[in-house]
């Protein structure tokens, strides 16, 4: 997949979680060499799994990018009851406004048929094409989207109110039960963002910066369980990965990822108070 991503504050961040495509289905291991604290590099992917994927895989056939995980079929496990998938991300339709630095904040999941025009105009704007690589008909954006609002709900669309206005994209998604976490120290409920910023009037004046930190200050206020919040943008795409340590983040290692040779970020709860 050749998309990569741009600067926080000047376009598209990391690209696309959403099937067929993802920034971490394929590619060779990850160089973890560089991570800061050897906690950090503790890889969690060979002990118990986290309870949603246990119910995922239990008494059904295994989704193709979960089950060839390292222990995610288990034999002679009941079948749970009705799958409720609604909780992966601890409802991000109840997260709410934050206050930032730019303005009040909110994030609301994508509705097709009122979201669908906006963000197809987003997906077809140059600076956004050349990274998401969506640009086409708005039919091309609506399946797109329709992959990830029918999914299992590891990967919840949304669009992002500045003051009331619409004005980015974001693709919240569990990073620990995504194929992502073959390349990465995946530790369980590990959250992962994708940001497109879709008004080119609103690139380049610092906007991402405040975003990303908020954004990331949210997803740990509203999901007790999930210790740091992680993206992968292009390694030499020296303005987003600045855009993403102003925004408080740290460089944890580089990873191979299709079509680009990312700088794993993250931004971890115990350090939120201090970058």
């Amino acid at each position: 997949m050749p998309p990569t991503d741009a600067s926080a504050d000047a376009g598209p961040v990391p690209v696309r979680p959403g099937r067929p495509y993802h920034p971490g289905r394929s590619g060779p291991a990850e160089d973890t060499r560089d991570c800061e604290d050897t906690r950090d590099c503790e890889d969690t992917l060979d002990l118990r799994l986290p309870a949603e994927l246990r119910v995922l895989c239990a008494g059904k056939t295994p989704r193709p990018d979960v089950g060839e995980r390292p222990g995610a079929a288990t034999t002679g496990t009941p079948a749970p009851g009705p799958l409720d998938t609604s909780d992966l991300l601890d409802h991000v339709d109840t997260w709410g406004a934050t206050p930032t630095p730019v303005g009040s904040f909110l994030l609301v999941p994508v509705h097709m048929e009122r979201d669908l025009p906006v963000i197809s105009r987003w997906m077809n704007d140059p600076a956004v094409a050349a990274f998401w690589q969506l640009a086409g008909s708005r039919a091309q954006t609506e399946e797109y989207l329709r992959i990830q609002l029918a999914g299992d709900g590891r990967s919840v669309p949304c669009l992002g109110l500045l003051d009331g206005t619409p004005m980015s994209y974001w693709e919240i998604y569990r990073a620990d039960l995504d194929p992502l976490a073959r390349r990465y120290p995946a530790r369980p409920h590990d959250t992962g963002l994708h940001l497109l910023i879709g008004d080119p009037s609103d690139r380049g004046r610092g906007l991402g910066s405040a975003l990303l930190r908020a954004v990331a200050d949210l997803v740990l206020d509203r999901r007790p369980a999930c210790a740091r919040v992680v993206a992968e943008p292009d390694l030499h795409n020296t303005p987003s990965v600045a855009a993403f340590l102003n925004a408080g983040y740290r460089y944890a290692a580089e990873v191979d990822l299709p079509g680009k040779r990312a700088a794993l970020m993250m931004r971890d709860r115990s350090l939120r108070h201090l970058m």
